[in-house]
């Protein structure tokens, strides 16, 4: 995972954690309404809870476990996780540029491709010239590397 990726999961986190007080708030509400067997407010703000915590476990534990890549040790001679990726898709005719990131990371949309989908692995470790196969649901997809950066 880069560093920025790993800033923004912190940043996440914190965002997370600041909403501790505003369930519980909403829980206390709801409490004070009444026979909580028929309370639908304080079932929802429970459930709210407990998504809340789940989320809040799940990216300590990312963060805990997260390697971030050393950007002085990312070469551009074979293809690896932070390298910008030009491509042409010899099934389609089109060139294509994206980044191969984390799955925390990875945003079609901004050109960040998870390293661990189809394509991405496909990708890993060639060098510019060559082409490479990736099976994906829609069928075999053929790229050749045009290009490798960082």
């Amino acid at each position: 995972m880069s560093q920025e990726g790993l800033d923004a999961l912190k940043k996440e986190l914190d965002e997370a954690i600041a909403q501790r007080p505003v369930i519980a708030a909403a829980i206390g509400e709801a409490r004070d309404k009444g026979d909580l067997s028929e309370n639908a407010e304080y079932e929802s703000a429970r459930e709210a809870q407990g998504l809340l915590e789940l989320k809040i476990a799940n990216l300590q534990d990312t963060i805990i476990n997260a390697k971030v890549v050393d950007s002085s040790q990312i070469g551009t001679d074979k293809v690896q996780m932070l390298n910008t990726v030009k491509v042409k898709n010899l099934n389609a005719d089109t060139v294509m540029t994206f980044t191969l990131v984390g799955e925390k990371e990875a945003d079609f949309s901004k050109g960040r491709l998870a390293a661990t989908t189809p394509i991405g692995r496909a990708l890993m470790g060639h060098s510019k010239g060559d082409i490479v196969e990736a099976q994906v649901p829609a069928g075999l997809l053929k790229f050749e590397i045009l290009e490798i950066s960082f």
